[in-house]
């Protein structure tokens, strides 16, 4: 089960509200949900009461792998969540692979019909080149 953190939208027509919820990557956005980690209200006069989360359980989430959207990662950043856990993997380089054995026969059958298709262009121009060339020839003996 793929376990994604992302908002709810609650809240009424111009006055967002969202709930930051733990939920089965299937599940629709407002759908049902696995656990309510906190509430985001963007557009709260106080600013106290913008942002209540609870650091323990997304901590918790995230060490299980559960993959927050962009705005619940930058919100998971400013509350410190990924304090202490370690860094993500980083992606290694694999530029010094070997290609795939059949990606090469691919690539060079490709190439063979390219260069057989270059010839018999080349010969169906030669052969109207010398047609126009002895009609011309005809033409002029003639007159």
């Amino acid at each position: 089960m793929a376990v994604v953190i992302r908002m709810k939208r609650t809240g009424r027509k111009n006055a967002p509200c969202y709930r930051i919820s733990v939920a089965d990557r299937r599940f629709p956005r407002d759908g049902r949900t696995l656990e309510t980690l906190g509430v985001y209200d963007p557009i709260s006069p106080v600013p106290d009461l913008r942002l209540k989360l609870n650091v323990e359980r997304a901590r918790h989430w995230v060490e299980k792998g559960a993959l927050p959207s962009d705005t619940v990662r930058s919100i998971f950043r400013r509350e410190g969540v990924y304090d202490g856990l370690p860094e993500e993997k980083k992606k290694r380089d694999r530029a010094g692979r070997k290609p795939n054995a059949s990606s090469v026969r691919n690539r060079e059958a490709k190439k063979a019909r390219g260069e057989a298709k270059k010839a018999r262009h080349a010969e169906r121009v030669a052969a109207r080149r010398a047609a126009k060339k002895a009609a011309a020839e005809a033409a002029a003996a003639e007159s």
